[in-house]
């Protein structure tokens, strides 16, 4: 088991920019995908970005696509999600999410392959 714990988000205006950290600890984190998804309320968790074990591949969801970034640093256990030019509509709950082993392509956009999952981080974006 993974032990994830988000930070970084916030209140901020549309068009401003954050980056979501994620820190792991547990077993080993290098040789896991990790994945970000987002709730927002009255809405069902969707995927938002995913990276896998080195970093070679990403993955994005068509709404964060070309304004948000994945990435990982395994000496540090940490993946982030930096997200630019922000929208109201990315207001939501993040989480942060371990799988119990790798993945490619749109198997990394399930959320059943994540058996981690970190509380989440609230992230408000005002018009």
């Amino acid at each position: 088991q993974v032990q994830l714990v988000e930070s970084g988000g916030g209140l901020v205006q549309a068009g401003d920019s954050l980056r979501l950290s994620c820190a792991a600890s547990g077993r080993t984190f290098s040789s896991t995908a990790m994945g970000w998804f987002r709730q927002a309320p009255g809405k069902e968790r969707e995927f938002v970005a995913a990276i896998t074990w080195g970093g070679g591949s990403t993955y994005y969801a068509d709404s964060v696509k070309g304004r948000s970034t994945i990435s990982r640093d395994n000496a540090k256990n940490t993946v982030y999600l930096q997200m630019n030019s922000l929208k109201p509509e990315d207001t939501a709950v993040y989480y942060c999410a371990a799988a119990a082993h790798g993945c490619s392509g749109y198997g990394c956009y399930d959320s059943r392959i994540y058996g981690s999952w970190g509380q989440g981080t609230q992230v408000a974006v005002s018009p």
